[in-house]
């Protein structure tokens, strides 16, 4: 984190200097007064200058750090105690990876327990603004679900072209639909798309006929 000091004849002076130096607001840095200074006797002598120090920042820490003590808090209140970690895979991404014993109350089937739980901590984290996308993930579940999801895809398209009858999946969130979607794509023999409404929502691979 980037600190700097600065000395003026008041505290005020002393923290606009810095604010203007860092080209930061207020609600940007925190502020530390290291001396409120002292007037002249008399305008004339024994002056001193105030002196503070400012520092930016790291609100992508800040939010990392509130993300997993929420995430940690409904994790105690379900009686588990497991070991959370976070880092940003891009800007506005932040993964969220937890580790521990009886993870499979954590993921729940097909990962429904860790759907909800990524959902809360979404909520909680984005009610300020500043939107960012939360990822939360188990010891690797969402990797190995993926894997597990693209070989579906690739076998339902082979049936789909062998029988020419199109295959209908189970329920899906967004982000696995997705997965299905993005496997097929480049397959010109087959489309996908998505019926139903949310938590029912279903991906359809169909032949592609031809014109």
């Amino acid at each position: 984190m980037k600190s700097i000091e600065r000395s003026a004849k008041t505290v005020e002076d002393a923290i606009a200097e810095a604010l203007e130096e860092l080209q930061a607001s207020r609600e940007d840095v925190d502020i530390e007064v290291l001396d409120e200074g002292a007037k002249a006797f008399l305008g004339l002598i024994g002056g001193k200058q105030a002196r503070v120090r400012v520092t930016l920042r790291d609100k992508r820490a800040e939010k990392g750090e509130a993300a997993v003590e929420f995430l940690q808090s409904m994790l105690g209140r379900m009686g588990l105690v497991c070991e959370v970690d976070y880092f940003w895979e891009e800007e506005d991404v932040l993964k969220i990876e937890i580790q521990g014993d009886e993870l499979g109350l954590v993921i729940g089937r097909r990962g429904e327990t860790l759907d909800a739980l990524q959902y809360l901590v979404s909520l909680a984290m984005n009610r300020n603004g500043d939107w960012i996308r939360i990822i939360l993930d188990a010891e690797g579940y969402r990797g190995r679900r993926e894997e597990t999801l693209r070989n579906l895809a690739l076998r339902l398209a082979d049936r789909v072209k062998r029988t020419g009858r199109r295959a209908v999946l189970d329920p899906m969130n967004a982000m696995e639909r997705r997965i299905i979607h993005l496997t097929l794509q480049e397959d010109e023999s087959i489309h996908t798309h998505s019926e139903g409404v949310a938590p029912y929502r279903k991906v359809i691979i169909a032949p592609r006929r031809n014109r």
